[in-house]
């Protein structure tokens, strides 16, 4: 009782940390880097920087405090650039680690995030792209994605509803921005051993338990078959909307989801039965 009480405590001091913080930054930090690099672009890199290692000391400041305990298996897979990196999303912790742990991150959000006192200072100052409908989004994420930036995309578009579950059915976007950009996906898998801040959950609704989070990043699913499949006479596959390319994300979402669902369910499994089958 008193561990659960003390949880509690702790993840309200980190509340108030990440909102203060992120006031401050807004107030003083990005207008200093508008300030200081003129171009819109070295502005923009630089506030990603800055929302990284602020994000890096914020999990430290989580895990001291006994809110979270983590692990990353396959890390050295997220020390590359130019990643297309799509996650299931248990927990709204999730942004904060992946951002954490990826350098020149960017990440797809939505939209009333530029609005949110709290929040609209890293999403407008970063430049991170909002899940507005249309094909300007899917152009941007593959321009940022073959510029060097690491795009962040949870493909449920929301967190997923059931704790410990398969994920929610996966939306088209990230399907169509690999495959329209010809890009390799990274999966990151996340499993998370108690509820914590999942869909509906506040924050002072403390789990029992402090939460470990695993996150496995997988091996890239290349796009090299889909689009084969899509432009056997060596088109590129990536203009217009046509009924194929809508119809080939489909089948990539819905084995992407398949996918997570698996690694999800193995990674869960206690250990020596992950593998049975």
């Amino acid at each position: 009782m008193w561990e659960r009480l003390l949880r509690v405590v702790a993840t309200a001091f980190c509340f108030a940390v990440f909102g203060l913080g992120g006031l401050l930054i807004l107030c003083f930090v990005f207008p200093a880097l508008r300030l200081f690099y003129a171009d819109a672009q070295a502005s923009r890199q630089r506030a990603r920087h800055v929302v990284h290692k602020t994000f890096q000391w914020f999990v430290r400041l989580m895990t001291g405090c006994g809110v979270i305990s983590y692990e990353v298996r396959q890390a050295e897979r997220l020390a590359r650039h130019g990643l297309l990196i799509v996650a299931n999303h248990p927990s709204l912790i999730d942004v904060v680690l992946l951002i954490a742990l990826t350098e020149r991150p960017n990440c797809v959000v939505k939209a009333s995030l530029r609005d949110n006192v709290f929040t609209r200072g890293p999403v407008r100052s970063a430049g991170f792209v909002a899940n507005t409908d249309g094909p300007q989004l899917v152009a941007d994420c593959v321009a940022s994605v073959r510029s060097g930036d690491n795009l962040i995309i949870f493909p449920e578009g929301t967190r997923s509803l059931e704790h410990n579950g398969a994920p929610n059915p996966l939306k088209r976007g990230a399907a169509n921005i690999a495959l329209r950009g010809g890009l390799p996906l990274t999966p990151v898998v996340i499993t998370v051993s108690e509820p914590m801040l999942g869909k509906g959950q506040g924050w002072y609704d403390a789990p029992r338990k402090r939460p470990h989070f695993i996150l496995s990043v997988e091996d890239d699913i290349s796009m090299t078959r889909y689009r084969a499949a899509l432009a056997p006479d060596g088109d590129t596959p990536d203009a217009g909307d046509p009924p194929a390319v809508a119809s080939m994300a489909r089948t990539l979402s819905a084995e992407l989801g398949a996918f997570f669902a698996e690694k999800i369910k193995r990674q869960r499994a206690p250990k020596g039965q992950g593998d049975a089958g």
